[in-house]
């Protein structure tokens, strides 16, 4: 069984088609990730899944049900999805945010249990910001707070986590923190991620599966070493590169062609 798939799913923004009948299966316990060029549908993609948007055709399915059909309440503790820029009300601390993701297991008659204060100190953890648990969201650096935000998807404890760009923003020390707090998730927890990502080359490093939009399409999808070539990179981007063999990891790296210093070596090549 697949974590996540589209049958025939078509999404429109009024009379702008987004998404035309796209077949897409999100392998259960995986990392994948979503590529393509600005304004493809990648975002719109990820929120159909969410059930945040209403396809006009076709259904998305969540664990081989249609998501449409499944009671809210069921679908949140089964999926959480941390969209692009997310904003936390002004004094609000990291503790108060990360009991967020615990609202789909209150209710009248159950009232905050100690699983949900296990859940919660967990994700604090998991998250490296148990020390920041009363400090106000708006008072941390923008890694600090994207962990938070990780930390209150975690605490909803839901075996399929979608994330809009989670990197946006972020220095390169704060990317590859986050990306590596999404890996060990995967890794330890079997989570399976679904990422928005811009930067192809940390697609490439983080991904198990790789999907490239065009078109109102998929384009290409499978493992990042059997799809990402410089064919690819031209047909989705609009990008002239090489694609090489990054060093440290073994996965494809795309080096794009442009302008810049050119530094020649000592035979003057």
């Amino acid at each position: 069984m697949f974590a996540l798939e589209t049958e025939d799913l078509t999404l429109s923004y009024g009379d702008s088609i987004i998404i035309e009948n796209l077949q897409l299966e999100i392998p259960k316990g995986e990392i994948t990730v979503f590529i393509g060029g600005n304004g493809c549908g990648k975002s719109t993609l990820l929120r159909s899944l969410a059930r945040l948007l209403k396809p006009t055709h076709g259904a998305v399915l969540l664990e081989g049900e249609k998501i449409a059909k499944l009671p809210t309440k069921e679908v949140a503790r089964k999926l959480a999805i941390l969209p692009q820029g997310p904003s936390a009300p002004e004094g609000l601390t990291v503790l108060q945010l990360v009991k967020q993701g615990r609202y789909p297991y209150q209710n009248w008659l159950k009232q905050w249990t100690e699983e949900d204060e296990k859940m919660v100190n967990h994700a604090l953890t998991a998250t490296n910001i148990l020390e920041f648990a009363e400090r106000t969201v708006d008072s941390l650096s923008g890694g600090q707070r994207q962990r938070a935000w990780i930390a209150m998807t975690l605490a909803q404890k839901t075996d399929i986590i979608l994330l809009d760009e989670p990197t946006t923003y972020l220095d390169m020390t704060h990317q590859i923190e986050i990306l590596d707090l999404l890996f060990e998730l995967n890794e330890n927890e079997k989570r399976t991620i679904v990422m928005v990502l811009h930067d192809l080359n940390l697609a490439c490093r983080y991904a198990h599966h790789i999907v490239s939009i065009k078109d109102k399409q998929i384009y290409g999808q499978g493992k990042p070493e059997l799809i990402v070539n410089a064919s690819l990179v031209k047909d989705v981007f609009g990008l002239n590169c090489e694609v090489t063999i990054d060093p440290l990891f073994g996965t494809p790296l795309c080096i794009p062609h442009g302008k810049g210093r050119r530094i020649l070596n000592k035979v003057g090549v």
